[in-house]
């Protein structure tokens, strides 16, 4: 049974940083495409960043551009995501995501097999 496990969210003030974690087991963590992915009450899941199987292509949502990077340590089973520069705005619940069977990740949430329970993120002004 495929789990993935978030970690690291909290409150931070604006400007600050925060990297979250996403510990995944029960299937080989090597041969899956990542992704992360944030959710605003009352809005839709909308992708943040993705990464492949090797780690040598990244995707990002334009407006975390240059402030977020993702990164997987296939050793580890695990992908990070690091928010620097933080605003209110990047206020969310944030889930990773993984799927098996594609080279290039994907940035719509539907194509995604596996999600993990999602970790807060508050960044207040």
């Amino acid at each position: 049974q495929v789990q993935l496990v978030e970690s690291g969210g909290g409150l931070v003030q604006a400007g600050g940083s925060l990297r979250l974690s996403c510990a995944v087991s029960g299937r080989t963590f090597g041969d899956a495409v990542m992704g992360w992915f944030r959710q605003a009450p009352g809005m839709e899941r909308d992708f943040v960043a993705a990464i492949d199987w090797s780690g040598d292509d990244t995707d990002y949502l334009e407006a975390v551009q240059g402030r977020f990077t993702i990164s997987r340590d296939n050793a580890k089973n695990t992908v990070y995501l690091q928010m620097n520069s933080l605003t209110p705005e990047d206020t969310a619940v944030y889930y990773c995501a993984a799927r098996w069977g594609v080279r290039i990740p994907p940035v719509r949430w539907n194509e995604y097999d596996h999600w993990g329970q999602g970790t807060q993120v508050t960044v207040s002004s």
